[in-house]
């Protein structure tokens, strides 16, 4: 069963029933494609049909063997900074997101939001952008994959305890085919936070606990809210212990960052109406992993409105 139809409203399960059979079993990704290569002069053409190429890729390739209708695909955006650009090979930074709808809500929460600044592939005008789930068919497809994944696994540990494991599995196979090319972005301990390191976070026993918080945090706690502020509230705080403990074991793991860049206003706007004891002891657990942002934590101690 797929949990992620739990989000979705009574009509919108009624409209998907009806629509034909191979709309139902569509792709799983909603992805929006930007690239912005403003600093690089008389190549518009080669980025315009690089962006549209990405786009059909990541909106057309069937990642999985699992049914999702059109109206259950999973948000994302991927926006590509284009750095430098010289005999075919590109350089940039590349801006991930994807989000998730709220159960019995509006609103929709952030899942991933990380910069991967350590993008470099080769690229022609028009060049096909093949899928393969067993080579490298280019450094390109590789890093889409990657992210296709990566979103993906999240996506799926945030409806069900690890849910999102043969899809991580598949992440490993990817860095282990990247690595053997040599590429940048995928050697191990290159730095703290590239590919690699994001896909060890996810399986260390000393981190890959985060998984089982998303799930926590997700499924247990925003999805309860609607029906017990207060209960779902509890759950996150409790969940928010994990980081703590990951902080004791690896205070410099890429989890740690993903998880501010994707939740730090999230958690300031879920506090606003909690408890005083509640806003304390959260607002000490998160400055103690992220001291720098102190200022914008105050608003967890001390919310606008009670000022």
């Amino acid at each position: 069963m797929n949990l992620r139809k739990l989000t979705y409203s009574l009509g919108a399960v009624l409209l998907s029933a009806i629509m034909r059979p191979a709309d139902v079993h569509s792709q799983e990704l909603n992805c929006s494609v930007e690239i912005n290569a403003d600093n690089i002069s008389g190549s518009e053409h080669v980025f315009e049909n690089l962006q549209q190429a990405i786009n059909d890729y990541m909106n057309t390739t069937k990642f999985t063997s699992a049914q999702f209708s059109p109206n259950e695909k999973i948000e994302c955006r991927l926006f590509l900074t284009v750095r430098e650009y010289a005999d075919d090979v590109i350089k940039g930074d590349l801006q991930v997101q994807s989000t998730r709808p709220v159960y019995n809500s509006s609103y929709t929460t952030t899942l991933i939001n990380l910069k991967d600044t350590k993008i470099e592939f080769s690229y022609q005008e028009h060049e096909p952008l093949v899928f393969s789930e067993t080579t490298m068919e280019s450094n390109l497809t590789a890093i889409l994959n990657f992210y296709a994944y990566l979103i993906l696994t999240v996506d799926f540990d945030s409806f069900s305890s690890r849910g999102g494991q043969e899809y991580l599995d598949r992440l490993s196979t990817i860095v282990q085919l990247a690595q053997s090319a040599g590429e940048t972005g995928w050697k191990a301990f290159e730095d703290n936070r590239n590919r690699w390191a994001i896909m060890n976070a996810f399986q260390d026993p000393s981190t890959e606990s985060v998984r089982d918080m998303i799930y926590t945090y997700h499924r247990r706690g925003l999805d309860e809210m609607s029906v017990g502020p207060d209960k779902g509230r509890a759950t996150i705080t409790r969940s928010l212990e994990t980081l703590r403990q990951i902080n004791q074991k690896q205070p410099m793991s890429v989890v740690l960052n993903m998880w501010h860049d994707a939740k730090l206003d999230e958690l300031i706007n879920i506090y606003s109406k909690g408890s005083q004891s509640e806003r304390d002891d959260v607002y000490d657990l998160l400055t103690t992993l992220y001291p720098t942002d102190q200022g914008r934590l105050n608003d967890i101690k001390n919310p606008p409105a009670t000022r």
